[in-house]
């Protein structure tokens, strides 16, 4: 009894855990080290636990690690459940006293990822008072386990690709056995450097309050986080999205991975098979290949990346095949089962039935919003089919002091959409202005090698809008830039509207494809024409020349040009 006393509440992040199966591991991992109390949650990827007097955290990490996760950081917890980082309001009392007394915050926020902090920083920075809820890790989904952790394995994995395969000669280079513990180890360090200097750091430097916990409606006008009741005058959900799990037959009685726990795995595997093969399921797909993997994509779909026009389909499906990737279209998958070599996926494609086997299975195939724990009909938020919370061009809900932005919309999947969206929204919450966020000029970035990229309409979609359209199709190997890198696989697709000369969209596969992008980003958003981008000097062996080329090529045929005559 004295040991339970002087026991202490503790909350310890771990990553890597996707169902009820993991947390059971976790559990049992902590309690045979002597945590007590212990209850781990894969959705929130955090263990609860009490931790006797003089216990050394370390033993805890090493259990986990030993399970098979990875532990992140651990924080210690008053009584009551909450972190002892606790900030005061700006009354100087803490939040948990306030209990649904005294004046109401001015915006309650729900989250902690981009849109939620350019919410509370633009809130914070009019004066109001804000506070923050979450329920997780602070930071949202881009730092923790989205676009940062991501970006920076792609990195490392492309550098190993290209030490093995380059098409120079006179170079001899190499490229030995991945310690994928080392690189999961170092993306962790920069996850938790980010997290803190981009995140947590600005709590305090804006002043705005932090409450850990769920929040959930009690009505329209409070949220209940534990015991405690917080009122606002407005609110704003921006709770974010996590992978969605497809109806297939089995794929619940196998252990899988998903777009997070791939991230954290510590051994490149023999083979993957990946189910899906949208912009996720393309980067992780080639990352691992590029360490080593055997790939195969799988897709319903009759034709990759079928939101793209043609050309662009049929460049990165030759980028695959090129780098050794199997990608199966057109798929009806019938079950997924344990195998010899580790899962095995039974499917029907081209009228033949097939079963793909791979040591590990990667779930790819979208998103589903965070808004089941929210209590959302206590307040009348209306939400859609797939759960996420339905909002007005001024992000209102049908409620109209509740908010939303991000990913938990459904709406453009980008860290820099829902920054934008959070600050609108906060600005609209607060009655500081009623703006209508504009995402008609969305630039979208897949990180494989070459990039995919494009903004603007589609030729298809410029059609359906009811422009009369042309279009502009520039090889790769038309480019000096690529011609000098010795990598030719890709194109630039321009899409204008034939009476004006207006550009309307813009879609490029080509190294360093995100950059080049912003350039055709503003031409589209501020209505510059074909003829203007003919007239602009452009820095020559750049791949941005590519948008220049591709211009030039509506009427003159550029391999007739010399080098630098664009």
């Amino acid at each position: 009894m004295a040991q339970e006393t002087a026991a202490r509440a503790a909350r310890l992040e771990v990553r890597g855990m996707t169902c009820t199966g993991c947390e059971e591991h976790v559990t049992e991992a902590l309690v045979r080290v002597g945590a007590q109390d212990v209850r781990a949650d894969f959705r929130r990827g955090e263990a609860r636990l009490r931790l006797p007097a003089g216990f050394d955290p370390e033993q805890l990490r090493e259990a986990v690690r030993r399970a098979g996760y990875e532990p992140g950081e651990l924080e210690f917890l008053d009584p009551e459940g909450e972190s002892v980082r606790q900030p005061v309001d700006r009354a100087g009392l803490p939040v948990r006293d306030i209990q649904g007394k005294g004046d109401p915050y001015d915006l309650v926020i729900i989250g902690s990822g981009a849109a939620a902090f350019s919410a509370a920083i633009q809130a914070s920075e009019r004066g109001a008072r804000v506070v923050m809820i979450e329920r997780g890790v602070t930071g949202g989904t881009c730092v923790n386990i989205g676009c940062v952790p991501s970006k920076t394995l792609l990195r490392a994995a492309e550098i190993h690709f290209r030490a093995r395969s380059h098409p120079f000669a006179g170079l001899s280079t190499s490229a030995g056995p991945v310690d994928m513990s080392l690189l999961v180890g170092q993306k962790g360090e920069l996850v938790t450097r980010l997290r803190r200097e981009k995140y947590e750091a600005l709590i305090d430097a804006y002043g705005f309050d932090f409450v850990c916990g769920e929040a959930r409606f009690v009505d329209a006008t409070a949220v209940q986080v534990g015991d405690r009741l917080i009122r606002g005058k407005a609110f704003l959900i921006a709770t974010g999205a996590d992978p969605a799990v497809p109806d297939i037959p089995g794929l619940g009685d196998v252990d899988f991975l998903t777009s997070t726990t791939a991230l954290e795995l510590r051994r490149v595997p023999e083979s993957l098979a990946v189910i899906g093969s949208g912009y996720v399921a393309l980067e992780l797909g080639q990352l691992f290949r590029h360490l080593g993997a055997r790939v195969t994509l799988m897709q319903r779909g009759e034709r990759l990346l079928k939101a793209y026009d043609p050309e662009i389909s049929a460049v990165v499906a030759r980028m695959l095949a090129e780098q050794g990737i199997e990608v199966l279209t057109g798929v009806r998958y019938l079950r997924v089962e344990e195998g010899r070599a580790g899962k095995r996926v039974v499917l029907e494609a081209g009228g033949r039935q097939r079963a793909v086997e791979a040591e590990e299975l990667l779930v790819a195939t979208g998103r589903r919003p965070n808004t089941a724990a929210l209590a959302l009909d206590r307040a009348g938020v209306q939400v859609g089919a797939r759960g996420e919370v339905v909002i007005d061009d001024h992000l209102r809900t049908n409620v109209p002091h509740i908010h939303a932005a991000g990913d938990v919309t459904m709406g453009p999947q980008f860290v820099y959409v829902a920054a934008y969206q959070g600050a609108v929204a906060a600005d609209n919450a607060l009655g500081a202005t009623d703006r209508r966020a504009d995402l008609r000029v969305v630039p979208r970035v897949t990180f494989t090698t070459p990039a995919i990229a494009s903004v603007g309409l589609t030729e298809a979609g410029a059609r359906a809008a009811g422009h009369s359209v042309r279009t502009s199709v520039l090889p790769l190997e038309a480019v000096p830039r690529a011609l000098a890198n010795r990598e030719t696989t890709g194109v630039f697709k321009l899409v204008a509207d034939a009476d004006t000369g207006r550009l309307l969209g813009a879609h490029v596969v080509a190294d360093n494809a995100g950059d080049v992008i912003y350039a055709a980003t503003l031409a589209v958003k501020f209505g510059l024409t074909i003829q203007d981008l003919k007239e602009t000097l452009c820095p020559y062996l750049t791949m941005a020349e590519g948008l220049k080329l591709a211009a030039l090529t509506f009427d003159v045929d550029v391999a007739r040009l010399s080098c630098c005559a664009g």
